[in-house]
């Protein structure tokens, strides 16, 4: 297989989330987009990602003793800044996708958001990687 760069593979300006976004616009956001993790920005600069599993923790459990409605009030003021991974695993644009795989091997996670002067510029996910490794086997098989 050629040696691809994330650059080559990653999806371009992703969909992202401010800080203070709440969880349920984050949460519709997720849903609308079908996107299963969102890096977090404070002016610009990424500062955390959420993933789907990150939501559905955040929720009370079914025990609780709230009603439906304190517990929709809670939830929409629960900015992602108090849920979301700080200082995620990220790569750059001319990171080698081996590499990008390696570090989502290791750190057990599914998606690297890729940054570039401290500026999200893409995400590179476990679909991409498949779609990488698809297209060697179909040159292959050639």
């Amino acid at each position: 297989m050629q040696n691809w760069l994330v650059r080559d593979w990653m999806t371009p300006n992703p969909i992202a989330a401010d800080v203070h976004m709440s969880l349920p616009d984050a949460h519709q956001l997720m849903v609308t987009h079908k996107i299963r993790r969102l890096p977090v920005l404070e002016g610009g600069r990424l500062v955390g990602i959420v993933t789907r599993g990150d939501i559905r923790g955040a929720e009370p459990s079914s025990a609780t003793t709230l009603s439906i409605y304190e517990l929709h009030y809670l939830l929409a003021r629960l900015p992602l800044k108090d849920i979301m991974h700080r200082d995620p695993v990220t790569v750059s644009p001319d990171t080698p996708v081996r590499e990008a795989a390696r570090l989502m091997l290791t750190h057990k996670i599914a998606g690297l958001p890729v940054v570039e002067a401290g500026r999200l510029v893409g995400i590179i996910t476990e679909s991409d990687i498949f779609r990488l490794v698809v297209k060697g086997w179909d040159e292959e098989g050639a």
